[in-house]
């Protein structure tokens, strides 16, 4: 259904009063969950597949879930206790015509307005509106949810919901404003530094926001210090749980051929955080000693930029394939078929691509940068580690491993063994269910002061 078939009231639901405080849930009760989610497609970036994913297992719990969002609208599975709300945007960056001007007939109110005006001067606003429109709409929705989960929107809209009877957590995967340093500390010239300074002028009113949150979820205790480091959150405010991979989609199967000299990564290509370039380095290193090494990169392929360039520079056009668009079962296959999976990212707040990698039984290598090591592991125990930004460590390890065939049954079987162990879905449920019911209980103590 769509927020408007959902709102039924006449008055305006940001000045809505504060419904009366419910019965707090006890630790049997299932949970009434609202889970918002300002972009979740489940095909580009982590964020829809956490709300897939965690919804997924949350409803298998016993709770109910509905999962309020915007376009790209989240991917669910099937299934009882699951529903999607979508609460649209003017979806000003959807394909084929990015960065679109809306006809004068689409503009419904002042935060489409808003919206427009933000995108026309460079900056990226969707964080900001869909947190006034998810304010709107949870308003005029007084006593139907238990708790609301924010999925790192980090708006203004969000701040006091709990005087309007909704107690609220929020995850943040990892503070944004790493990801703007990074493309600041890539970007060529006065003009691109502007451009992605104003593009990420939200990161600001993440900052403010994120002070004022009563609980934050994280998925890396990485992820907590640059919380506590870059947007000064509270660390009694912070709890650390961890994602996991779908383990039963990602798995071994010795059906699937492995193929000769295979290295898959999952990658957008020219985001520096990503470190794609230092990949595409190494393998025209590794390619000297062993030319039937190729990569096949998740993601789209670019058409010009540093990866593009250095392909180009280094003859590797052939010995490089993007594929995008894949269902799931194609991409378990591609890694499967893997003699190496690879996460060369310069930074990461967990890393879903070495969870999956590591619970198919594909041998890792991976950069020590941020929460990766928390995901993959000690060197030479479940992974191959290198530091960061550096492709003749990356070419060092990735030789190695295509040559040492037991090597890599030894660290692929250690490494699906430790995400059994620990990054499973119903394990990262579990706890975020736990965290639900400190925040209501925090909140119903609150509301007896009042």
């Amino acid at each position: 259904m769509t927020a408007e078939a959902a709102q039924e009231t006449g008055a305006d639901p940001l000045r809505a009063a504060p419904p009366t405080a419910t019965e707090e849930p006890t630790e049997e009760r299932p949970l009434r969950i609202a889970l918002l989610s300002y972009k979740g497609n489940p095909f580009c970036g982590g964020q829809g597949v956490y709300v897939r994913h965690l919804s997924r297992e949350l409803a298998r719990l016993g709770h109910t879930v509905e999962v309020i969002g915007a376009q790209p609208y989240p991917v669910l599975d099937a299934g009882e206790g699951v529903t999607l709300t979508e609460l649209p945007s003017l979806d000003l960056y959807r394909q084929p015509d990015p960065f679109r001007t809306p006809r004068r007939e689409e503009y419904r109110d002042w935060i489409d307005a808003l919206e427009v005006s933000t995108m026309w001067t460079g900056g990226f606003p969707e964080p900001l509106t869909f947190s006034l429109r998810a304010r709107r709409h949870l308003a005029a929705r007084a006593g139907q949810f238990d708790v609301v989960h924010d999925n790192q929107t980090l708006g203004y809209g969000l701040l006091g919901l709990e005087k309007l009877g909704f107690p609220l957590v929020t995850t943040i995967h990892h503070p944004i404003t790493v990801d703007r340093q990074l493309e600041l500390d890539a970007a060529e010239g006065w003009k691109r530094r502007f451009s992605v300074r104003r593009w990420y002028g939200f990161t600001r009113m993440q900052k403010r926001v994120a002070r004022r949150l009563p609980s934050v979820l994280t998925v890396s205790g990485s992820s907590r210090r640059e919380i506590v480091e870059d947007l000064g959150v509270r660390p009694d405010r912070i709890h650390v749980v961890h994602i996991g991979a779908d383990t039963g989609l990602f798995s071994p199967d010795p059906a699937v051929p492995e193929i000769p000299g295979r290295i898959v990564t999952t990658s957008s290509a020219d985001v520096p955080l990503k470190g794609l370039v230092y990949l595409i380095e190494a393998l025209a290193k590794v390619r000297t000693e062993n030319p039937e090494a190729h990569l096949v990169v998740v993601g789209k392929r670019p058409e010009e930029g540093p990866v593009a360039a250095t392909m180009a520079r280094h003859g590797l056009e052939g010995a490089v394939e993007f594929v995008k668009g894949i269902s799931d079962a194609e991409l378990v296959d591609l890694v499967r078929g893997a003699q190496i999976a690879c996460v060369p990212s310069l930074y990461e707040g967990f890393s879903l691509p070495a969870a999956e990698a590591m619970a198919t039984g594909t041998p890792l290598v991976a950069t020590t940068g941020g929460a990766i090591p928390e995901v993959a592991g000690a060197d030479g125990e479940t992974c191959l580690a290198v530091p960061p930004g550096d492709a003749d460590a990356l070419a060092a390890a990735l030789t190695r491993l295509l040559g040492d065939a037991d090597l890599r049954r030894r660290l692929g079987a250690a490494g699906r063994e430790r995400v059994l162990r620990r990054f499973t879905w119903e394990q990262a449920a579990r706890g975020t269910v736990e965290q639900y019911r400190r925040a209501i209980g925090a909140a119903a103590r609150t509301a007896a002061r009042r």
